[in-house]
């Protein structure tokens, strides 16, 4: 595998990182079921009706989603006001991926830009940054276009933005990510994509969707860039 992760992760290219996942666990200290239960709150409080389901979803994402696909913009609004002011809150509290550090640094260091595609904001994105002392090593963050969830991943839209700001051909650039949509919206864009897989399940998940590699941990990307510092 690390054979692997050496040639997909080539001199010089860029690297993008999905957010929640590789970088942090944003909702360590914030529970993403607790926001999702706030969010729906939000929604009962305008009066909206809503799917019985919505109640139990324990992803905020999920009902920020269902909203936007509604067409009802206003309260599409105010949850996404609500979710970027929850993140805020969460970053402050988040939990770093292991070597998560030491592959933003490396890749730097190795000559590589990062960048950040996340579905979350771009404040709450740069908030951590800022306070883990990262932010100097990351440009550009690209985060959740606001009120409008049919653009977040696996549209490819913000990776190929972070692909188009860094003035890069697609095919170039590696993206890391820890769902099926960061596969599905990296393989769109034409980037290339190793999956975190940071829950067993992923594994197997993230080869039947195509991920050209995989690790278990960020230290296995880390390890890589290491060494072309040595």
């Amino acid at each position: 595998m690390t054979a692997d992760l050496g040639r997909l992760f080539a001199p010089g290219g860029p690297v993008l990182l999905d957010f929640d996942g590789p970088v942090c666990s944003i909702f360590a200290g914030y529970p993403a079921p607790q926001i999702a239960a706030e969010l729906v709150d939000v929604l009962r409080r305008q009066g909206v009706e809503m799917p019985a389901h919505l109640a139990s979803e324990r992803d905020p994402l999920e009902v920020l989603r269902w909203i936007g696909s509604t067409g009802d913009q206003e309260a599409t609004k105010s949850v996404e006001e609500a979710l970027c002011a929850a993140e805020r809150q969460a970053a402050s509290t988040a939990t770093p991926t292991p070597y998560a550090r030491e592959v933003i640094v490396s890749a730097r260091q190795a000559g590589s830009p990062v960048a950040v595609v996340s579905n979350n904001s771009a404040g709450a994105v740069g908030a951590y940054l800022a306070a883990h002392r990262l932010a100097g090593h990351v440009s550009p963050i690209i985060g959740r276009a606001y009120a409008e969830p049919g653009r977040m991943k696996p549209n490819p839209e913000p990776i190929l933005r972070a692909v188009h700001a860094l003035n890069a051909e697609p095919r170039t650039c590696v993206l890391v990510g820890d769902s099926l949509s960061d596969i599905e919206g990296a393989q769109a864009a034409g980037v290339l994509v190793v999956g975190y897989a940071n829950r067993p399940w992923k594994e197997e998940a993230f080869r039947e969707a195509g991920a050209d590699g995989l690790v278990t941990s960020m230290r296995g990307i880390a390890d890589v860039l290491l060494d072309r510092l040595e």
